[in-house]
């Protein structure tokens, strides 16, 4: 059974989405700031149907995020803001099952991404995924309260942290809600950048 993890680009002032995010501003206003780190490495563009790009550590940790995966969990609200965005070929190719109080039939995308609707709770949804990844890694998307439901619930074997040095100063933060006591982690890679610090923790 492979293991659940996340990879999340943050503000200093820990957002990752900026405010009055919706299907408008997926990202929030500002937010897209967050993810301008990865826009030019060889690995997204390749991801894009590009040519060229940089290559170096943060390619190689770009390139390992996405080999990883087999099935990916999502909330309700992050498939609502990405789902004009995304278009008819998501950047998913995989199973995406989403947490959600919606019910309704799973969605065929191109490029091998389906969407499944998941009402029965966050623990399901990954039962579910486990199962379609096999011996893959189980990628938990996001948003927020999701990531912070497998963090409180101890689902979450390893966090990527992308921390870019922006102030974004109101939107959704990753870690509001989570339990007033200790949730301790152990540092397993660090690498910097002048686009973003890149942090590698594991559950301890």
């Amino acid at each position: 059974m492979g293991e659940v993890i996340a990879q999340l680009s943050v503000s200093l002032d820990g957002y990752l989405a900026g405010p009055d995010s919706g299907r408008e501003h997926p990202l929030g206003i500002g937010g897209e700031r967050l993810h301008r780190w990865v826009y030019g490495l060889r690995t997204f563009r390749r991801m894009q149907g590009m040519k060229g790009g940089t290559g170096g550590p943060e390619d190689e940790l770009l390139a390992e995020w996405v080999e990883r995966p087999g099935a990916v969990v999502m909330g309700h609200g992050m498939y609502i803001t990405g789902e004009i965005p995304w278009g008819d070929d998501p950047p998913f190719g995989m199973p995406v099952h989403v947490v959600t109080h919606h019910p309704r039939e799973s969605l065929v995308k191109e490029g091998g991404t389906t969407f499944h609707f998941v009402t029965e709770g966050p623990e399901r949804a990954l039962e579910l995924a486990r199962e379609a990844a096999g011996d893959k890694d189980v990628s938990l998307a996001g948003g927020a309260d999701l990531v912070q439901q497998f963090i409180r619930a101890g689902l979450l074997d390893e966090l990527w942290l992308h921390i870019v040095p922006v102030f974004l100063g109101n939107g959704r933060r990753l870690f509001d809600g989570l339990p007033d006591q200790l949730v301790e982690w152990r540092k397993t890679q660090v690498l910097d950048s002048p686009e973003a610090t890149h942090i590698r923790l594991r559950s301890a």
